[in-house]
């Protein structure tokens, strides 16, 4: 039981380097400073590309080779939020530079940061995102300035870094204004919140992580500066947050109104939206020495082990009804949970965990975002998150068991294959299909490497010794002296236990020996064994041998898109070139003898013939487009919607009337599980966004529930059948003939008219048919197109389309992609124009959602999900 401040350095370097039972080794030391020297190469090629092709922008655009500057790119919502044109990437990198030894480019660095950055800058930033990543990189920065120093090194520093800390502490403090002492989630970094110049300050819910996650920066600043006003303001958030904890579960929900203190969100986990504040409420007590704060954590953490662990799942639940699930899927920011229960001692349920993760990771070449408890994909993306990688080093630091640095080996080993792009490492857009993002977080640089590299040093390796600081969650290093800083300064902390006694049993197993815990050598094999069979069983993957190098399964037909670039260095690699036709249509030719390889040529061979029997099936199935006709009022059927067909349900060529009804918008809105609002889709045309799953699963969904019809709508934003070839939808590989009902596709523009209409009027009624119908009585034909949508809504006669042939030779394909919801090219109005229509998940369209956020609440709850995980990404 540890009470003393200055016990803190002593007690980490007994827990995580004293304790530890050093197994047999089965990575030699060759071995890992070979992968040691890669990860040091692995960084020096993505900071080295953001310093060329991005700074001082925040972010690195890997496939394109510049910097993303917020304003001069698309919005992608939340996300920019932690851009505020203050070179975002190199201060959180800072601290990165001088524990992989880069002095030279630290120093470097450091002056860069001086001259060119700017904190008084008019952009609305996030609280959160903020602290942890500039405030916190500056006095990690800072940190490691000083150590230098002290070493006889960079002798010309004089506190720069920690004056800009200062600064930007102040520019924060005015979100903590509030009745509650909860921070507003957003501020503006020249004129604070809550005037008509800052553009924000209205917002009233924020999450707990955002609010639980300051202390341990805002702390080091008042101690490193000693004034007291920032610890005293982020001590003051986390009081107000234990006090709202529910107390029958001890649980916190995941968002909560800064001002009311009421629970907005009522969910519990240990992943998105709360995550870092038990991080911070742990670390608090070893930086601080306080003992309230362990003491809340193991409050919290007896109710998690209690509700939300079922090893080796973690499983969100509510905190009113801790007994009943939340979802039945988890997300990848929980991959840091089995860190911190090496931190507190309990190191079994942490292997447990770590290994599922592990699995997982195994199965797909990253953590995807969001997993079911059944192992399978339910998000797609991975941004190159590091929390797999943290938990990793921290069960190899306190086991010494080798199996984590093949652990290591795997998670370098498939960054490189994988998300290695000429200009840097591309978050992925897919983890089945290996899509790239153009995106590449300050966080991998902060965190990957750290962690990586940590994993294979030797301690000689290191220019300090790492047990004298503790990470926070962006891995910047602050110094456990700062445990015994003069805090004279500080107002006197308020007991907010009062009434609650410091129950000795809350102090246990914090600091245990791992000798006690594992007397027998294998037993962290023997908790891993079942695990991995577990996830083996419920998600089988062939095992493919590849050639080194390749770094990538085959490239597939289907999945093939001709202005990828990684496809088309994937076709180089196998001797496949690729023409583009001046019809719009693209021609593939293979010449073996120009292959990389006999196997790549093989691979070559393979998909030449996939894609000759892909294309040779769509010239059988070509189908031509349908019409939308909106035929209630004030619209009388003026408005024709092209659409584009299924390959299954009804036939409506061979429909006389095609099928009319009214519309409704189905929940969830990607129809990808039973409907919750059947009773009201019954008898009605169901509204769907594509996305998530295959089209034939969301028709035969809207049918049980009664539905008479379906369209889907891209959730592609700016999507449009007057620049892109209509599709016809196919099926998932099995028989559909049990669908019985039409399904149309529509593009976003076209599916917007609708959705608009809907908002607008309640009740919309339309025809879905091979051909525009008469189109209402007042003979107004003629005027119907030339109103504002002619050129995307209008069909230009009520005559059906002529269809041109599409020819396919031998070694000729259409530029067809097929993604979740397996759709093909379809001739349309104009002429066919190939363009990139592969499929993405629909999570992520900020933008295209928010004009139906009204008419889709459930799946508008996994979308906030999905926001607050970006948001938070520890």
């Amino acid at each position: 039981m540890l009470h003393s401040a200055t016990m803190l350095p002593a007690f980490l370097l007994l827990f995580l380097m004293g304790t530890s039972i050093r197994l047999s080794e089965t990575m030699s030391r060759d071995e890992r400073n070979k992968l040691r020297n890669q990860v040091v190469e692995m960084f020096d090629h993505a900071y080295h590309n953001y310093m060329d092709h991005a700074y001082p922008a925040d972010e690195l655009m890997p496939l394109t080779c510049r910097g993303r500057v917020r304003g001069l790119e698309p919005s992608r919502g939340d996300i920019d939020d932690a851009l505020g044109m203050f070179s975002l990437t190199l201060i959180d990198t800072l601290d990165t530079l001088a524990l992989l030894n880069k002095t030279v480019e630290f120093e470097e660095a450091v002056k860069r940061v001086l001259k060119d950055v700017r904190l008084d800058n008019d952009i609305v930033v996030s609280v959160f995102e903020t602290n942890i990543r500039v405030l916190g990189g500056l006095l990690g920065g800072h940190s490691m300035a000083i150590m230098l120093k002290e070493s006889g090194q960079m002798l010309w520093y004089q506190n720069e870094l920690l004056h800009m800390a200062k600064d930007l502490g102040l520019r924060l403090l005015p979100a903590f204004n509030t009745s509650s002492g909860l921070p507003y989630p957003r501020v503006n970094l020249r004129y604070g919140v809550r005037g008509p110049e800052t553009r924000t300050g209205t917002e009233t819910d924020t999450c707990t992580a955002c609010a639980g996650t300051i202390i341990l920066e805002f702390a080091a600043l008042s101690r490193f500066t000693g004034d007291p006003t920032f610890e005293a303001h982020a001590r003051r958030a986390l009081d107000f947050l234990w006090e709202k904890r529910q107390r029958n579960s001890n649980l916190v929900g995941t968002t909560i109104n800064i001002h009311s203190g009421e629970w907005v969100r009522r969910d519990s986990g240990v992943g998105a939206g709360i995550d870092s504040y038990y991080e911070y409420l742990m670390k608090a007590y070893v930086l601080l020495g306080d003992d309230q704060y362990l003491h809340r954590f193991n409050t919290h953490y007896a109710s998690i082990m209690k509700y939300i662990s079922q090893p080796p799942l973690l499983l969100d639940v509510h905190i009113h009804k801790p007994l009943l699930p939340a979802r039945t899927w988890m997300d990848s920011l929980l991959a840091f949970f089995p860190g911190l229960q090496v931190l507190k001692g309990d190191i079994r349920p942490a292997i447990e965990t770590h290994e599922m993760l592990y699995q997982v990771t195994k199965k797909h070449n990253f953590l995807p975002e969001a997993f079911t408890t059944d192992f399978r994909v339910h998000w797609a993306q991975h941004p190159l998150r590091p929390e797999f990688a943290e938990s990793t080093y921290f069960l190899y630091k306190a086991t010494r068991d080798p199996y984590y640095l093949e652990v290591g080996r795997t998670v370098l080993e498939n960054l490189n294959r994988f998300a290695r792009v000429p200009c840097g490492f591309a978050a992925m857009k897919d983890v089945r299909t290996g899509s790239h993002e153009d995106r590449m977080d300050s966080f991998f640089l902060a965190e990957m490497f750290k962690y990586l590299f940590l994993l294979f040093a030797e301690e000689e390796d290191l220019p300090f010794n790492v047990e004298d600081y503790i990470f926070t969650t962006e891995a910047h290093l602050l110094p456990l002296s700062l445990s015994t800083a003069s805090n004279s300064q500080a107002p006197p902390v308020v007991n907010s236990m009062a009434g609650e006694e410091l129950d000795d049993s809350n102090f246990e197993w914090t600091c245990p020996n791992t000798r006690l815990l594992f007397p027998d050598p294998a037993f962290p094999r023997n908790l891993r064994e079942p695990i991995r069979s577990a996830v083996d069983k419920s998600c089988l993957r062939p095992t493919i041998h590849r050639e080194p190098g390749m770094g990538r399964p085959p490239l597939r037909a289907q999945d093939f898109m001709a202005n990828n670039p990684e496809h088309l260095e994937l076709l180089r690699r196998m001797g496949v070139s690729l023409i583009h036709l001046k019809d719009g249509r693209v021609q593939l030719v293979q010449h073996a003898t120009q292959a990389v390889s006999a196997v790549a040529a093989e691979d070559g061979m393979r998909f030449m013939q996939e894609m000759m029997e892909l294309s040779s099936q769509q010239q059988k199935e070509q189908l031509p487009p349908r019409a939308v006709q909106i035929v209630s009022h004030p619209f009388f059927g003026r408005v024709v919607l092209t659409a584009g067909p299924a390959q299954f349900g009804m036939d409506l060529s061979k429909s006389s009337s095609g099928v009319r009804g009214f519309v409704t918008v189905a929940e969830p809105y990607n129809g990808c599980s039973e409907l919750s609002n059947g009773e009201i889709v019954e008898g009605r045309i169901a509204l769907l966004q594509r996305g998530q799953c295959m089209f034939a699963e969301k028709a035969r969904h809207i049918q049980k529930a009664g539905a008479i019809g379906g369209i889907v709508i891209d959730d592609n934003e700016g999507s449009s059948s007057d620049t892109a070839p209509l599709f016809q939808m196919a099926g998932d590989g099995r028989s559909t003939d049990d669908v019985t009902l039409p399904l149309l596709f529509l593009f976003h523009k076209e599916g917007n008219i609708l959705l608009e209409a809907l908002k607008e009027y309640k009740e919309v009624e339309v025809l879905l048919s091979d051909k525009a119908r008469d189109r209402g009585t007042d003979g107004a034909e003629e005027e119907d197109c030339s109103t504002e949508e002619k050129d995307n809504s209008c069909s230009p006669s009520s005559e059906p389309v002529d269809q041109s042939q599409v020819t396919t030779q031998e070694q000729t394909a259409e530029d067809s992609v097929v993604g979740q919801d397996s759709v093909q090219p379809v001739e349309g109005l104009g002429s066919y124009v190939p363009v990139d229509v592969g499929e993405e998940p629909a999570v992520d369209r900020d933008s295209s959602s928010q004009s139906v956020d009204s008419v889709m609440a459930d799946w508008q709850e996994d979308l906030e999900a999905f926001k607050q995980m970006e948001k938070d990404e520890l």
